[in-house]
């Protein structure tokens, strides 16, 4: 098993929080950081922060002042983005950091934030469908072209490409959302699911996908200080056992200092546990 740390988008989120985490993690073993995405949030919502540092950016900094960790996304929400420009960011990020970018995808649930953005709600999953389509033709051979519903265009060069197979790990747990995940992705990636739910789901996708090669990685919702590091322990057990390969959480301290305390504890986990960091 594998293990990654949420990189202080919020709380900390300055360039010294960021710098001194993101060193922190690569210097403690940890295999990847990751950011989430939210670009516009309700006044009032309980989730997610109001305040989130843009993932795009968070992860480009955090290359620049590391050079081994992996840096990942949990999850990009591509149907808010022109899927053309985000294959240009996407693959500059893969190469300027030495092709250490995997690629978390999902179709998003806030409805707020797509109107926001003027992308309708209900389209969300065709949208992602044709930007994960359109990633991969710009990212193929060049000139690049494609035909869909709301993106096309002929012999396009859309450089930098990336040097190598960016990573793919679609998210979500609707029926939907695992057959894109077994038809177009590298892996998968759950978020808070209950041991009981990704169950059902380890085996929906690995009926399909049984090749190890296939990620399977959850995101759970656990803080080096103030949660339950016993519990986390006999989670871990627990998800090894149903095949989870990658696990991910992150801090939820405010101050700087609180959220590196976090991340040491949360490593004194992950590192006794079965090759973590191997």
């Amino acid at each position: 098993m594998r293990f990654g740390i949420g990189l202080p988008q919020y709380g900390p989120a300055t360039g010294e929080g960021l710098t001194r985490a993101a060193r922190q993690a690569e210097d403690l073993g940890f295999d990847d950081l990751w950011v989430a995405d939210h670009i516009a949030v309700p006044v009032g919502a309980p989730y997610p922060p109001s305040f989130l540092l843009e993932a795009v950016a968070t992860l480009s900094f955090a290359a620049a002042v590391t050079s081994r960790v992996g840096l990942g996304t949990s999850v990009l929400v591509l149907p808010l983005r022109q899927p053309v420009i985000a294959a240009k960011q996407l693959a500059t990020l893969d190469r300027l950091s030495g092709g250490r970018l995997v690629l978390g995808l999902g179709a998003g649930w806030l409805e707020e934030e797509f109107d926001a953005c003027n992308v309708e709600y209900r389209k969300r999953g065709d949208r992602l469908d044709e930007a994960i389509d359109v990633l991969r033709a710009c990212w193929g051979s060049a000139p690049a072209s494609f035909s869909g519903p709301t993106v096309s265009f002929r012999d396009m060069k859309v450089q930098p490409r990336p040097e190598r197979h960016i990573p793919l790990w679609v998210g979500g747990v609707s029926e939907r959302a695992l057959r894109r995940a077994v038809e177009h992705g590298d892996g998968w990636q759950g978020a808070f699911q209950t041991v009981d739910n990704i169950a059902g789901v380890v085996k929906r996708l690995r009926a399909d996908r049984p090749e190890p090669e296939f990620t399977l990685s959850t995101r759970l919702d656990v803080d080096g200080l103030s949660g339950d590091l016993d519990g986390l322990r006999r989670e871990l057990d627990s998800l090894a056992g149903l095949g989870i390969t990658h696990v991910l959480t992150a801090p939820q301290q405010r101050g700087l200092d609180g959220w590196l305390a976090s991340v040491e504890a949360l490593w004194g986990v992950f590192s006794g546990y079965r090759g973590a960091g191997a």
